[in-house]
């Protein structure tokens, strides 16, 4: 299962009212994810990165069926989640809490608000979707009470099928969700500037 191994850069959880959780893919490493960081407007934030064992959340693709990831997958949902009720314990309100992950990282963002849908600062998913064979609408609940959420990704990518983007686009606005979706021909897994200039634009304002 996944140790509670998190790094952190910007400024102190007690010195600010804003907090930035990032979240890295598959084979990739937290300093991997923070180093997306001076290219944020996130001067003011505290940056909490968790590290997954073995650098990967869970083993198979999100598209799986979703118990073939356990234990994994919830692991990582429950590592999220102490992150969050740390910084809620440090006295930055959830509205004040941001996400941000890129490919499996981004999933398991997705997955983690959609679980736990209320007002938060935002969410930026690059290149993500909503886990499993089909989307559960049972498990998601909640209200993002027009929380900014920022989706960018490739038509066609190697891992996340637009139309998983899409799916999850349309439940997030379904549950009040403020949903940008930007899909781009032909990019590659992999993050461009214009996603990162949106994200600063519709996010990190």
């Amino acid at each position: 299962m996944h140790t509670k191994n998190i790094f952190s850069e910007g400024k102190p959880l007690e010195d600010v009212e804003k907090a930035l959780i990032m979240i890295h893919g598959r084979g990739a490493s937290a300093q991997d994810i923070l180093g997306l960081a001076p290219l944020l407007n996130v001067e003011d934030y505290a940056l909490l990165a968790p590290e997954a064992t073995h650098n990967t959340w869970y083993p198979y693709s999100f598209l799986e069926v979703p118990k073939n990831n356990e234990p994994w997958l919830s692991s990582a949902l429950d590592l999220v989640g102490e992150i969050v009720t740390d910084i809620v314990w440090q006295g930055i309100l959830h509205e004040n809490i941001y996400f941000l992950g890129f490919s499996q990282g981004a999933c398991l963002t997705l997955e983690f608000v959609s679980r736990n849908a209320r007002k938060y600062g935002g969410v930026v998913a690059f290149t993500g979707g909503l886990i499993g064979d089909r989307i559960n609408r049972a498990q998601y609940s909640g209200d993002f009470e027009q929380t900014p959420i920022f989706i960018g990704s490739s038509n066609p990518d190697s891992h996340v099928p637009v139309e998983r983007v899409m799916e999850t686009t349309a439940l997030l606005k379904e549950m009040n969700a403020d949903v940008t979706e930007k899909i781009y021909e032909n990019r590659g897994h992999t993050i461009s500037h214009d996603e990162i200039d949106l994200a600063n634009l519709l996010v990190f304002k």
